[in-house]
């Protein structure tokens, strides 16, 4: 309450902040993302051609990077750019999931520090009117604007740093995925190349 009627938005972007750090984190697991040997299961199935509908539809809902893959082999009998565009194409809506509430927490960490300056300025309009009502002599009211001013400049702070730190964490985590899963793209179309190439592989097969 020393804060004044500031505090209750920072409240309530500061418990927006904390419920989309819990959600990234549990959401983004490496495991989640890119599931460990899932790669190389993809190409090993590709490498023998077996493949069916079925596998397909599997593999696209067991992760991102299943679904990245899931779209090459959607179109694997293809030329190779044409792979290449459905495999881009899906792996931005992939990407923007990744990334999502990630635009919100960037929002939290600028307004934060624009919320607490706000309370400053109303903590000071506050101290100055008591001034002029009631004069210099009553330090307590004095004391009252200036604690207003610096509590919602903290609190706003305290919300505004951690939700900035865990914004460009989230950031370089969703990238370093992004070169994961292209480099596993990446293989996985060499191993079509070579299954293309090799006699006996037409397109009724795999």
């Amino acid at each position: 309450m020393a804060g004044g009627w500031v505090m209750w938005p920072i409240l309530a972007v500061s418990a927006l902040t904390a419920a989309i750090i819990v959600e990234r984190f549990w959401s983004l697991r490496r495991s989640v993302v890119l599931p460990a040997g899932l790669g190389d299961d993809v190409r090993e199935w590709a490498a023998r051609r077996k493949l069916d509908p079925a596998h397909v539809e599997v593999l696209r809902a067991n992760s991102p990077l299943g679904e990245l893959l899931a779209a090459a082999l959607d179109v694997r009998h293809r030329p190779r750019e044409v792979i290449k565009e459905r495999v881009e194409d899906v792996g931005r809506h992939v990407v923007h999931r990744l990334e999502r509430f990630l635009n919100t927490l960037g929002t939290v960490a600028g307004i934060a520090p624009l919320l607490g300056l706000l309370g400053t300025v109303t903590g000071m309009i506050r101290m100055f009117l008591n001034i002029l009502e009631f004069g210099v002599g009553d330090a307590g009211r004095l004391a009252g604007g200036i604690g207003e001013a610096l509590v919602s400049t903290a609190a706003g702070l305290v919300v505004a740093i951690p939700a900035l730190m865990f914004y460009r964490y989230f950031r370089g985590l969703v990238s370093a995925y992004v070169v994961d899963m292209e480099e596993q793209a990446m293989a996985l179309l060499d191993v079509i190349d070579q299954v293309a190439t090799t006699p006996g592989s037409g397109k009724g097969q795999a």
